[in-house]
């Protein structure tokens, strides 16, 4: 993004110009936009923030810088907070954003979240170190109990889908939420609608406990190529999922 483009978006932002700004941001990428906004002010990023949808406003303020980040947070009512940006991300991302906020801020923001299951989430996820396994997990994921059939495996799956833009994998639980394996979406769509998950799934799988530093993750999923890896507690239960990008963002702040 060239000096030109950034200062004439700052001239038609100081005309208060919303059409044209409009027009110049609706073919870039959420990561370019929250570039744009690296070079702006409060002011002009929150300009640009009234502009978009809910769901590329919270996809650009992930990708923004942590500085330019929290200087936009600070301008914010925690009510917009919650139902601009929080509503719209994974759990792993509005943890992320929660901790850059003072806790009697953060208390605001959550009583603002209408979805009680997820504020729950967040709260749980707040409690973990954010060098660990549990600092970088989501809790969104796909998964299936072991004495499924397929067809109520089908079923789940696609309810549990709405929640995630990517399935990178199914994962198995038994009946106490204790990682089993993995399942493989074409097994699946090719078995007998009857058939037993029990019977279908892989139970080789790599996982990760809670309190594992965020290094060894980043070693193990660079060692077994893994785009996803699983998160556990003390006793074995399904409790998160990891993904490549999370890992690329903590090595990236490592290195900063």
């Amino acid at each position: 993004m060239n000096e030109e483009y950034i200062d004439t978006v700052k001239h038609l932002i100081e005309q208060k110009d919303a059409d044209k700004v409009k027009e110049l941001l609706i073919d870039l990428h959420p990561a370019d936009i929250a570039e744009l906004c690296n070079d702006l002010n409060a002011e002009g990023a929150r300009f640009i923030y009234r502009l978009l949808d809910n769901e590329t406003a919270a996809d650009v303020l992930v990708e923004m810088d942590e500085d330019a980040r929290k200087e936009l947070l600070e301008m914010l009512p925690s009510e917009t907070i919650a139902k601009r940006f929080v509503d719209y991300m994974d759990t792993d991302d509005a943890v992320d954003l929660m901790r850059e906020l003072d806790e009697d801020k953060q208390e605001e923001v959550l009583s603002h979240i209408e979805d009680i299951e997820q504020a729950g989430d967040i709260v749980d996820l707040l409690h973990y170190d954010e060098d660990t396994a549990g600092g970088l997990m989501a809790k969104e994921l796909v998964m299936v109990n072991e004495n499924w059939t397929v067809l109520t495996c089908l079923r789940e799956v696609s309810r549990q889908a709405e929640n995630l833009d990517e399935i990178y994998n199914i994962y198995v639980v038994d009946d106490d939420n204790k990682l089993k394996g993995r399942l493989s979406l074409k097994k699946i769509i090719t078995a007998p609608t009857s058939a037993k998950i029990s019977n279908l799934y892989y139970p080789d799988i790599i996982s990760v406990k809670t309190d594992e530093p965020a290094e060894s993750v980043a070693l193990i999923m660079q060692k077994y190529d893994l785009v996803a890896i699983p998160v556990i507690d003390q006793v074995g239960r399904l409790v998160g999922r990891i993904t490549i990008d999370d890992v690329v963002d903590f090595i990236r702040e490592e290195a900063d």
